[in-house]
């Protein structure tokens, strides 16, 4: 093979490479109930906020899901701050804090 045959592999390989790592980037920044987005009224971005806001630290899980209470749609946060993990339920509609405490041995 020549050089520039090599050299036209390789850099196709890199364009394969790149454009499946934005694929994968594209899905890991989706999160569990988006399909319900529509319905809300406060964005995943300010949810976000308050939740963090209500307790500092890392979120490890987020969802968008019906559930009872507040509007009945509310996004739920995993925030781990520590060894501790805490659960918290912003309501998607009104923003307002629904549920801030620690996650129960059997998490969802």
């Amino acid at each position: 093979m020549s050089q520039n045959t090599i050299s036209n592999i390789k850099r196709n390989a890199i364009a394969l490479l790149a454009i499946t790592m934005a694929a994968f980037a594209v899905n890991a920044s989706a999160y569990t109930g988006q399909k319900l987005a529509g319905a809300a009224k406060v964005s995943m971005e300010d949810a976000r906020a308050i939740a963090l806001k209500a307790h500092p630290g890392k979120i490890t899980d987020e969802e968008l899901e019906k559930e009872e209470g507040g509007s009945g749609l509310r996004y739920s946060f995993d925030i781990r701050q520590g060894k501790v993990t805490q659960e918290v339920g912003v309501d998607a509609i009104t923003g307002k804090v629904l549920e801030n405490a620690p996650e129960g041995k059997n998490p969802d």
